[in-house]
């Protein structure tokens, strides 16, 4: 069997062992084992192409931003941050039809660029954000359903841990794919908005909702300039730390996760919201994030140099070439792979397994690495709202407390969300300016 024959042979196996239940990463380094052990006939040859996997991996600096974003991100969590910028999105939104959908998305924006993890915004929303919309009559689909398609914008906006795995395989700067995420994480929030506005409007019954007060513990309904800068300081303090550093150029994107980490620390125990034990856990927690990424990163970085071996890259540049394909039948392709394999995969997977065979053809076409990362993200979010996997979608529902909400209420509530983002994502791949005119 041919090196290219087992390259083919070993994406069908891949995917079939990942449709069986077997842990992702387990999948990609077995079977990237067994096929270089194939093509070349001599096991010293995969045992050395994965040593040097993993010394590459763990030798990379830039690995070092993901567990210290992951870190900075479970003490936002723990020091109650969402919810202060839910309460504000909230008073700002109030008044307006579809008001706490609106603010929902606002506040999952905002917390994006701290915590930089659709994950942590499902779960964090869910908690705040489900329960006060259940509570003034918003129906259960558009509740969990705007929490879901908000939770997205973790993965775009910057700090997001995406982006650094995207920067890492592509050996592009962490920084310039921060800067290139915050237009595009812009304009997906507003047309999130926009989309709740018009469904207000057309479709009431589907979001439902009545007007409603602040939901906010204060006894007056228009709180002073005190408690929005309580609730708001040290939300722009991490901002301000992180971003701004970096976009500053004061420091790399490894200082800043240190940075954002101990900000976050010192404004968990300001607020007395971090115990020794809830420190602990963080850590532990941050842990287990940083092990399973690296694990993944390690696998994926194997099975991209099996697939080098194999020369399966090459032959599928060559095949694209003969078929003459434009840049618009090249990227219709290469999204409907995105969709398709976001139905059955995390977005970090889909990165490591499509983008390695993907990037000799991107290269050659001379697009801008930068901006297909921001076009690969946000494609493989999509998955995140899509049955079967739709890991929003299982987060949030292993978050509620709500028997009378469904899985499929879930899927059906995200489905316009999911569908929104298709369309910005048309319009990012149209004009990639909106993209790169910052960098």
């Amino acid at each position: 069997m041919g090196g290219v024959e087992v390259g083919i042979l070993s994406i069908v196996v891949i995917v079939a062992l990942i449709y069986a239940g077997v842990y992702i990463p387990v999948a990609l380094g077995l079977v990237s084992f067994i096929g270089v052990w194939i093509i070349r006939e001599d096991i010293q040859m995969p045992v050395s192409l994965l040593a040097q996997a993993t010394a590459d991996a763990v030798s990379d600096q830039v690995f070092a931003t993901i567990p210290l974003f992951a870190l900075m991100g479970l003490i936002v969590g723990q020091a109650g941050l969402g919810k202060d910028v839910y309460d504000v999105a909230n008073v700002v939104f109030r008044k307006v039809r579809g008001g706490l959908g609106i603010a929902t998305v606002a506040a999952n924006a905002v917390f994006a660029a701290i915590t930089g993890s659709s994950i942590a915004s499902a779960s964090v929303f869910t908690r705040i954000s489900v329960p006060e919309m259940r509570r003034y009559e918003y129906t259960k689909r558009f509740s969990v359903g705007v929490v879901a398609g908000s939770s997205v914008l973790g993965m775009l906006i910057p700090p997001s841990a995406m982006l650094i795995i995207y920067a890492i395989v592509t050996e592009q700067s962490v920084g310039h794919m921060f800067i290139a995420g915050i237009i595009p994480g812009i304009i997906l929030a507003i047309a999130y908005i926009v989309l709740i506005l018009a469904m207000a409007y057309l479709t009431p019954r589907f979001i439902g909702g009545t007007a409603q007060p602040t939901s906010i513990e204060e006894p007056s309904d228009e709180p002073g300039i005190a408690w929005f800068a309580a609730k708001l300081l040290p939300v722009a303090a991490l901002v301000i730390v992180v971003l701004g550093g970096i976009y500053g150029g004061v420091v790399t994107a490894v200082e800043a996760g240190a940075a954002g980490s101990a900000v976050a620390i010192i404004i968990a125990l300001l607020k007395r919201s971090m115990t020794w034990r809830g420190l602990w856990e963080v850590l532990t927690e941050t842990g287990y994030i940083t092990a399973a990424i690296l694990f993944l990163i390690i696998t994926a970085s194997m099975y991209s140099r099996m697939l080098g071996v194999a020369a399966l890259p090459t032959m599928f540049g060559e095949w694209m070439q003969d078929l003459d394909m434009g840049f618009v039948a090249v990227m219709a392709l290469y999204v409907i792979m995105l969709i398709f394999l976001g139905t059955i995969l995390d977005t970090a997977s889909i990165i490591l397994i499509v983008v390695p065979l993907f990037l000799p053809m991107v290269e050659e076409l001379g697009m801008h690495l930068v901006w297909f990362g921001i076009v690969t993200v946000v494609g493989a979010e999509i998955g995140l709202l899509t049955p079967p996997l739709g890991i929003s979608c299982f987060a949030i529902k292993s978050t509620l407390n709500d028997p009378s909400i469904s899985l499929a209420d879930i899927f059906i509530g995200a489905f316009p969300f999911a569908v929104t983002m298709l369309f910005v994502l048309i319009l990012l791949i149209a004009y990639p300016a909106l993209s790169l005119i910052l960098i």
